[in-house]
């Protein structure tokens, strides 16, 4: 049976194929021909590389139907001649978050606010942490939480538990909102462009514990935070957003830690917002990201 609907969804398509003539047009006369309206639209052509990326998000022009088998199929005959790699999504469809965090509160916090207000178009099946701390707001939002301890000698029994967890919410994205663990290589693999880790970024760079207070002992001015898919290399995965603010000898430890969690907020959930709306491509060891 066809999967047709008549609603009021928009579209997404992502592409992207070998640089070469008419990689636009081949999509916007498509949806053009079909009767679409394009909402909105990004494109880059990565020169270097010579890989050309495109962004489209488009609805019906009047009260039409969407037979998604159809247009699948139409498209990728015009696609295949430009050996394009591409997807399609539709909203409103809520992504699925998984969500994982230790004993820091602030990033939790600021997700659930956007998810309970509407910000962020997303479902939370799960928070998962290794610390009990949290149980008491996730119960608040009536959201299961997993109080999964880990030692190094669980690590991996407890990663298995992890995993089922991801699997039976049907996660479309975990996020390490400031969760304190290293995933295991075997774990990196599996979560490969759906896990979102988020870190401070100071300016030099300072590792190991405390490292607000060494930042003060430097006389730092410039405070931020990376947010980026997790890889196996630690802290080092494929960049998708990141935040910066400027500060003074004024600020002590404290200050600097203060405004640094404010800058993991906004950063991550910049990221997490991209995810979900399709705007972000892996690119090798890097990124396209198409803000709006």
């Amino acid at each position: 049976m066809s999967d047709i609907k008549t609603v009021s969804q928009t579209h997404i398509i992502t592409a992207d194929c070998p640089s070469q003539p008419g990689t636009v047009d081949v999509v916007t006369r498509f949806l053009f021909e079909q009767g679409f309206y394009i909402n909105e639209i990004h494109s880059f052509d990565d020169t270097d590389e010579k890989r050309f990326f495109i962004r489209i998000e488009f609805r019906p022009d009047s009260a039409m139907s969407f037979d998604r088998e159809t247009f699948c199929s139409e498209f990728e005959q015009r696609a295949s001649e430009f050996d394009m790699q591409w997807q399609l999504a539709s909203r409103p469809k809520k992504s699925k978050v998984v969500i994982m965090v230790s004993k820091h509160d602030h990033c939790l916090n600021d997700l659930l606010y956007r998810y309970r207000t509407g910000d962020l178009d997303i479902e939370i099946p799960a928070i998962i942490s290794n610390h009990p701390d949290l149980e008491d707001l996730a119960k608040w939002h009536g959201i299961p939480y997993y109080h999964l301890p880990i030692s190094k000698e669980t690590k991996v029994e407890q990663e298995a538990k992890v995993w089922q967890i991801i699997q039976s919410c049907e996660a479309d994205l975990v996020v390490l909102a400031r969760y304190m663990q290293v995933l295991s290589s075997d774990m990196c693999k599996k979560l490969a462009g759906r896990a979102i880790n988020i870190h401070h970024s100071l300016l030099p760079g300072f590792k190991g514990a405390r490292p607000y207070y060494q930042a003060y002992d430097r006389g730092i001015k410039l405070v931020g935070a990376t947010a980026h898919y997790v890889s196996d290399d630690l802290d080092e995965g494929p960049i998708i957003s990141q935040g910066v603010e400027t500060v003074d000898h004024g600020y002590y430890p404290k200050d600097l830690a203060a405004k640094g969690r404010d800058i993991e907020c906004l950063t991550l959930s910049r990221a997490v917002r991209c995810h979900i709306e399709h705007r972000i491509f892996l690119h090798g060891k890097k990124t396209v990201v198409f803000s709006k």
